[in-house]
């Protein structure tokens, strides 16, 4: 080396020999992150058997309404008069609406159920790895 390169040299070995470095607990560490990954396999399990049941309840809520509007279509072609027709079709008009709006309902809450259920897993597993930091770090003062 030249003059001028040794005296921009710096012996970093020498500057930080005072200063403790902590060790890291690799094993504790890799244990962490396996709980991680299986709380996230649990929780889209979750999520994803939630997304099931919802298709599945939306499924059946179609089956329903195409069977109700058969019937009320099978009514409205009776014999009848335009009054009781018009009183079919007001009454056909305000099932229908109480049952969407029922069924809207039915749906929010199982998609809610689902997302609870997967965030309180997620959550409970962040508050185990905030923990485990915290008992890393203090750890490193007592070695």
């Amino acid at each position: 080396m030249t003059k001028a390169a040794d005296s921009f040299a710096f012996d970093f070995g020498r500057y930080f020999q005072d200063y403790a470095v902590p060790s890291v607990d690799v094993e504790a560490l890799l244990a962490s992150q396996r709980r991680n990954v299986a709380t996230l396999t649990a929780a889209n399990k979750v999520a994803y058997e939630g997304a099931q049941a919802v298709m599945q309840r939306q499924g059946e809520i179609v089956r329903q309404m195409i069977d109700e509007s058969t019937k009320a279509m099978r009514q409205f072609v009776a014999a009848g008069t335009p009054q009781d027709k018009a009183a079919q079709q007001a009454e056909f008009t305000k099932t229908a609406y109480e049952h969407g709006v029922a069924n809207a309902r039915e749906l929010g809450e199982l998609v809610t159920r689902c997302n609870t259920e997967a965030f309180d897993l997620l959550n409970a597993r962040f508050a185990q790895f905030l923990d485990e930091v915290q008992e890393q770090v203090s750890s490193v003062g007592r070695r």
